[in-house]
């Protein structure tokens, strides 16, 4: 915390507030009552005419605030002779303002401390037995061998080199508990090291790394403010004149012009000025513990608002890894035959589900043999032969053309078939699904019980696929077959808004662009991706996005009744002094109290407690699930 002079250095108008009211309290003990008079009354009208010429450069920018009633009620206060009054009414404004920063900073700390903690320094090994050598770590280059040892942050994104390792990756995914990775899994930078020194391959230099990328749009979303001032200003206007017409009908009445500047005092505008942006900043703060960074305080509020949900399929709603879900062998070959020599040949393949063939060989116990030739031909299959035996792999025209009675595989929805021939005959097939992630129809149903009417999937996929999801999740719409440019004029045609967009990879930067809030899969998803998006999701959990908009809507709740409470309070107590009960220099330090009050309201969008407790939950079902009892 920062001593008691930084804050008076960082403050400057609130310590040449505090030292006029000192030396104005001295000279009282003196008796020199005038002095003092002058002395309050001419710092007072200074104070007024900085506060002036900052409203006429904000209303030349278009914003109308409600610096008008500070200034009126400074002005009024000196001209009836309350310059007391005038003195407390300055120190509230410099006050306030010095409060709204601070407590910015205060909500801002989660944001600012992945800056603090960027990796400076990597360990660099020439051989596996080596010394270390200590660089800077945006000297590190792909390729280069890193030591790691116990808690120290990882420099750059890498593959684990040894057998098992310990991470964690809170400041990363907002989740507490530590992960488990192995040897050739990737390893992401800023992730802490746990007990054991690891070794890692750099695939990433520290520039392109996951951590550089999350500082940047931790850096942007910091940066943006000025969406938060609307939510204000709906109410400066409207206020500001209720404001103006009792101390105009108190004065009128009463036939006493103290009475127009009592009024007034309590109408100066710190709670509606400070409450939004707390709240929101708040809000961004709670959003960045939870793994979601926000680019502003305007995307948190239409977040708030949203009333359409549009999902890409693939990696967003499903797994985004295609496994092996059955083997169907045609007599006389076996399944295991069919797998086993499935997968050798595939190793000599670049397609896609190359990977997940050769794994479910290895999951099955299977060794993969090594084949004297291998030819794939792009995008269709692999001939490998293996001695005396050749095998086929690839899709259904391909193998037709390698073995006769060759027939389509019966399919389920969302499966896709692999054939195999062996030897020129048939052999049998292979059927890969892209797995539905576990809680996709539990967000789904999150949404909607947060007010969003319709959900809607945009894929590139095949129809007959992209149903088969959209029953299993209670999807409204199905939209196949879809380019980018398809997407992006789906999105623009929907009349439920705001429309959030939620995808994962290259190809969905521009439809998360046109969004209304666009939201970016960010943990396994593309660059392109989380620079288009407003808001990027560091934890591969599509659960998030439901946890954004709770997020936005609990902010946005908060901050307007924060903006209520002030407006509430300040109303009440204006006309209370209306009648005369409230003298000048006490309405003053009534309003502090008000202020005090608004800020600490708003503050409660950090929701620090919140997050504990569904934190806490989410760690006794990860320990219920693995059969740990939590004592």
């Amino acid at each position: 915390m920062a001593s008691i002079p930084a804050l008076l250095r960082r403050y400057p108008f609130v310590t040449a507030t505090l030292v006029v009211g000192l030396v104005g309290l001295l000279l009282w003990m003196l008796g020199a009552t005038s002095w003092v008079q002058w002395l309050f009354s001419g710092f007072a009208l200074v104070i007024a005419a900085i506060q002036l010429v900052g409203m006429i450069k904000n209303l030349r920018r278009g914003n109308w605030g409600i610096d008008i009633l500070a200034i009126t009620a400074i002005v009024a206060t000196v001209l009836v002779g309350e310059y007391v009054a005038s003195i407390l009414i300055v120190l509230m404004l410099t006050g306030g303002e010095a409060l709204e920063d601070y407590a910015a900073n205060r909500a801002t700390r989660e944001l600012n401390a992945l800056l603090k903690r960027a990796p400076q320094i990597a360990h660099r090994l020439q051989t596996d037995a080596s010394q270390p050598e200590d660089i800077p770590a945006g000297a590190v280059e792909t390729g280069d061998l890193l030591l790691v040892r116990p808690s120290e942050i990882v420099p750059v994104d890498g593959d684990l080199v040894s057998a098992n390792a310990s991470f964690d990756e809170s400041s990363l995914t907002g989740e507490s508990i530590p992960v488990e990775r192995h040897s050739g899994q990737a390893v992401l930078s800023g992730s802490i090291n746990g007990s054991t020194a690891i070794r890692i391959r750099a695939t990433a230099t520290a520039v392109n790394s996951q951590y550089q990328r999350i500082v940047a749009l931790v850096e942007e979303a910091s940066a943006s403010k000025a969406p938060v001032v609307r939510l204000a200003d709906r109410y400066a206007v409207p206020f500001t004149i209720v404001s103006l017409l009792l101390a105009g009908t108190a004065w009128a009445v009463s036939g006493d012009p103290v009475r127009f500047a009592e009024v007034l005092v309590l109408a100066t505008p710190c709670p509606l000025l400070i409450a939004a942006p707390v709240a929101f900043l708040g809000g961004m703060s709670r959003a960045a513990r939870n793994g979601i960074i926000v680019k502003g305080g305007g995307v948190v509020e239409t977040l708030a608002r949203a009333r359409t949900v549009v999902f890409d399929k693939t990696g967003t709603l499903t797994e985004g890894r295609p496994t092996i879900s059955r083997v169907l062998a045609e007599p006389p070959f076996t399944e295991a035959e069919v797998l086993g020599l499935a997968a050798s040949a595939e190793q000599y393949s670049s397609h896609v589900l190359a990977a997940s063939v050769i794994a479910a060989a290895e999951a099955a116990g299977l060794e993969s043999e090594v084949a004297d030739t291998a030819s794939e031909v792009a995008t269709f299959g692999v001939v490998a032969r293996f001695g005396t035996r050749e095998v086929a792999v690839g899709k259904l025209r391909f193998i037709e053309s390698h073995a006769e009675g060759t027939r389509a595989a019966p399919l389920s929805g969302g499966e896709l078939a692999i054939y195999v021939a062996i030897d020129g005959h048939f052999a049998g097939s292979l059927l890969a699904s892209d797995a539905v992630r576990g809680n996709a129809r539990e967000t789904v149903e999150a949404l909607r019980s947060l007010g969003v009417r319709e959900t809607l999937i945009l894929t590139g996929d095949a129809q007959a696929t992209a149903d088969h999801v959209g029953t299993q999740l209670g999807i409204t719409r199905v939209q196949a077959d879809c380019l980018p440019e398809d997407k992006v004029n789906a999105v623009r045609a929907l009349e439920a808004r705001p429309v959030i967009m939620v995808g994962d990879g290259v190809n969905d930067a521009p439809v998360l662009a046109v969004a209304d809030v666009g939201i970016a899969m960010g943990a396994k998803g593309s660059t392109a991706a989380s620079e288009s998006a407003d808001v990027v999701i560091l934890v591969d959990d599509i659960s998030r996005t439901a946890r954004a908009v709770m997020i936005g809507q609990d902010t946005v709740r908060i901050a307007l009744q924060s903006i209520w409470l002030g407006i509430a309070l300040s109303i009440g107590l204006m006309i209370v002094a209306a009648f005369g009960l409230i003298p000048a220099t006490v309405g003053a330090l009534l309003q502090e109290l008000v202020d005090l009050a608004t800020i600490l309201n708003a503050l409660r969008a950090i929701g620090g407690r919140r997050d504990a407790a569904a934190a806490a939950t989410r760690v006794a079902s990860a320990a219920a699930a693995r059969g740990v009892a939590i004592g």
